[in-house]
C-alpha cells in the first residue's frame, strides 16, 4: 500500500487560524486541506445551525412543484409516490408519505420490484399508477431519464413531479416540475443532495408556501440521515447538516420503525454514527429491496404501531441473513471467475457475467471485489438472454462517463461516477467488456491501481491529547469528502506481545517516549510478522478514536497500515 502524505498548509494561512482563532495547528492543517479556511466556514463546519439550510425555492421547478402538490391536496386528488428500492428511495417515499398524509392528502406509494420491473420508472410502473387512478405522480430518487415513461403518464392524464439527484440526460422528461440540483440553470448552491434530500426540500418548499414553521420539517431528518448516509453521497455542506441533525433523531429513536430496526440490530441505547447506518441499519433496509419487497421498508418507517414495527423489523432481519448467504456464494463464484479470466497485472477494469446470479446482490459483491483488487468492477446477472448489471468504481475512474462511451452496446444505463446500473443484451457482453477495457487504458494510469492511503499529517504520539480528540469529534459526522483524519507516526516501539483477536484483527500496544496507546487493526492479522516488540522501528498509519468498553472510555489508534 502506498502512503500519500499531504503537504503541510501554507504558513501564512496556518498562522492566521492558530494565532487569531486559537485552533490547534494539527486541526488547522486539516481544515485548510479541506478548504475550510476562514472564520465563517469554520463556524459553519464546527457549529452548523439549522439556519444554514438553503432556501428550497432556489431549486429550479420548486414553484411549480409546490403549486401542483397543494392543488392535489385541496382537490382530493389521488397522489402516488414512486420510489427506488434502495434505502435512499425507501426513506424518500416514507417521509413524503408521512408528510402528505399529515396535510390530508390521499396518498399512495409504489416501489418497483427489482426482478420484475427493474430500476426506475418503467412502463409497467406507469400502468400500476394508472390502475390506481392517480392523477399526480411524484417520483423520488428516480425519473430524471424517464422521458418516454413520463410521456406515457401524461397521455393517461397523470401529471408528474420528479424529485431526483442523478445525472440528467441530454433530453429532460416533459414533467410538470423537475427538482434536481444537477439540471441546467438550477441556482441551487449545493449539487450533491441524495434523493431523500431533494424530497425533503419539497417538504420545506410546501411548508414555506403554507407559512408553517421550518422547525416542523426537522421531524423528518432521521429519515433524511438514513437515506443520505446510506447513499454514500459527499457528507459536506447541506448533506452534513441534515445527517448531523438527523443522527440525533435516530439516536433518540422516537419513530417506532426506527426504534424496532435499532433493537433488532442491537443498537438500542447507543449513540448512532454514519458507520452504523452504512454497515448495520442500511443493509437491513436494503435487504427488503434485494431479496424481498422494498415496500416492507416503507411500512416499517411509516407505521405507528409498535407490534407491526417489531414484526416487520424481524422480517427484514431474516431477509438480511438470506441476503448475506447469497452474497457469500456469489462473491466466491466471482472470485473463481476472476482468477480464471483476468490478469490482475494487466486488466484495469473487470466485467463478470453469469446466468443465475441474483440481481439484488451483485452491486454489493461488485463493491467487495472492487475493494479487493482496487479496480472498477461490473457484475452482470443474465436471465432470458438479458443482462442486468451493477458497476462500482474507484476514485480515478468515472463509471458514468465510461458507460456513456459504451452506450451503443447497452440497452440502458444510469447512475453516477462511483456506482451505476445497466441493462445489456447477452450477445453484447463480450463487446462491452472489450470496449470498457480500452476506455480504461486512457482513464486509469498504472499508478492508480496501487492501493493508496491518504495521510492528513505526520504527528508524534505526544501530540495526541484530550484537546485534539475533542476537536476531532467536531469533524463528525464522517463520510465521503469528510473522512476521518488519518495520521502517521514513525519509529514507534511495540511493547508487550502482539496478538490476533476475533476474526483476524491485530491488537498491540505502541509507545513513543512516555506515551502509550492501544492499537487495533481490523482484518490486519496477516501483518503481525511486521511487528518486532521492543524495537523502535515501526511506522504506522492510523486514525484516532474513542473506545467505549465496560463503562470506560479511552483513546485508541485504529491501524490502517504498518511498515
Amino acid at each position: 500500500m502506498k502512503w500519500n502524505i499531504k503537504k503541510a498548509a501554507c504558513r501564512k494561512d496556518l498562522g492566521y487560524l492558530v494565532s487569531e482563532l486559537g485552533i490547534p495547528s494539527i486541526i488547522a492543517n486539516i481544515l485548510l486541506d479541506r478548504n475550510i479556511n476562514n472564520e465563517e466556514k469554520i463556524r459553519s463546519f464546527f457549529k452548523s445551525h439549522w439556519s444554514d439550510s438553503y432556501n428550497p425555492y432556489l431549486l429550479k421547478g420548486m414553484d411549480k412543484a409546490v403549486t401542483r402538490v397543494i392543488k392535489a391536496i385541496q382537490e382530493k386528488e389521488k397522489i402516488l409516490i414512486y420510489g427506488d428500492y434502495d434505502v435512499d428511495g425507501i426513506t424518500s417515499v416514507s417521509l413524503l408519505k408521512i408528510f402528505l398524509d399529515l396535510l390530508g392528502g390521499d396518498v399512495h406509494y409504489y416501489i418497483p420490484d427489482r426482478l420484475k420491473d427493474g430500476y426506475g420508472l418503467s412502463d409497467s410502473g406507469i400502468s400500476k399508477v394508472a390502475e390506481q387512478n392517480a392523477t399526480l405522480l411524484i417520483t423520488v430518487d428516480c425519473g430524471i431519464k424517464a422521458v418516454q415513461e413520463i410521456n406515457k403518464a401524461r397521455d393517461k392524464g397523470i401529471d408528474t413531479i420528479i424529485c431526483d439527484h442523478h445525472e440528467p440526460g441530454a433530453v429532460l422528461p416533459q414533467a410538470t416540475a423537475i427538482l434536481n440540483p444537477k439540471q441546467k440553470e438550477c441556482r441551487y448552491p449545493f449539487k450533491e443532495l441524495a434523493g431523500v434530500g431533494v424530497a425533503f426540500k419539497l417538504i420545506q418548499g410546501v411548508n414555506k408556501y403554507l407559512n408553517l414553521e421550518d422547525e416542523k420539517s426537522k421531524q423528518y431528518l432521521d429519515l433524511v440521515a438514513l437515506g443520505t448516509a446510506a447513499d454514500i453521497v459527499p457528507l459536506v455542506d447541506e448533506n452534513r447538516l441534515f445527517v448531523k441533525e438527523g443522527l440525533k433523531g435516530i439516536t433518540r429513536a422516537e419513530r417506532v420503525g426506527v426504534r424496532s430496526l435499532m433493537e433488532i440490530a442491537g443498537l438500542t441505547g447507543r449513540k448512532i454514527s454514519t458507520g452504523q447506518i452504512v454497515f448495520v441499519l442500511a443493509p437491513r433496509l436494503n435487504a427488503a429491496g434485494r431479496v424481498g419487497s422494498a415496500e416492507r421498508g416503507v411500512r416499517l418507517l411509516t407505521t405507528e404501531n409498535q407490534q407491526q414495527a417489531a414484526n416487520l423489523a424481524q422480517i427484514l432481519e431474516s431477509e438480511n441473513r438470506v441476503r448475506k448467504d447469497i452474497d457469500e456464494k456469489t462473491f466466491n463464484e466471482a472470485l473463481e471467475m476472476l482468477e480464471s479470466m483476468y490478469d490482475v497485472q494487466e486488466d484495469r477494469v473487470v466485467v463478470l457475467a453469469k446466468e443465475g446470479w441474483h440481481p439484488g446482490v451483485i452491486g454489493i459483491v461488485a463493491s467487495r471485489i472492487s475493494e479487493e483488487i482496487n479496480r472498477p468492477v461490473v457484475m452482470i446477472s443474465v436471465e432470458d438472454s438479458v443482462g442486468k448489471g451493477s458497476a462500482r468504481s474507484i476514485k480515478q475512474f468515472d463509471m458514468y462517463s465510461a458507460l456513456s462511451l459504451c452506450k451503443k452496446n447497452l440497452i440502458q444505463f444510469g447512475g453516477h461516477k462511483y456506482a451505476a446500473g445497466l441493462t445489456i443484451d447477452e450477445l453484447k457482453i463480450d463487446d462491452f467488456r472489450e470496449q470498457l477495457k480500452m476506455i480504461s487504458l486512457d482513464m486509469i494510469a498504472e499508478d492508480d491501481l496501487v492501493k493508496t492511503v491518504n495521510v492528513d499529517m505526520e504527528i508524534s504520539l505526544s501530540d495526541i491529547d484530550d484537546t485534539l480528540v475533542k476537536y476531532l469529534k467536531l469533524f463528525e459526522p464522517y463520510g465521503p469528502k469528510n473522512m476521518r483524519p488519518v495520521f502517521m507516526s514513525r519509529n514507534l516501539q511495540v511493547i508487550g506481545t502482539p496478538r490476533i483477536v476475533g476474526r483476524n484483527h491485530l491488537k498491540f500496544k505502541v509507545r513513543e517516549n512516555n506515551k502509550i496507546f492501544d492499537a487495533i487493526g481490523f482484518n490486519l492479522g496477516d501483518l503481525i510478522y511486521r511487528l518486532s516488540p521492543g524495537e523502535n522501528n515501526l511506522d504506522m498509519v492510523y486514525i484516532i478514536e474513542e473506545n467505549h468498553w465496560n463503562g470506560k472510555t479511552q483513546t485508541q489508534l485504529r491501524v490502517k497500515d504498518i511498515k
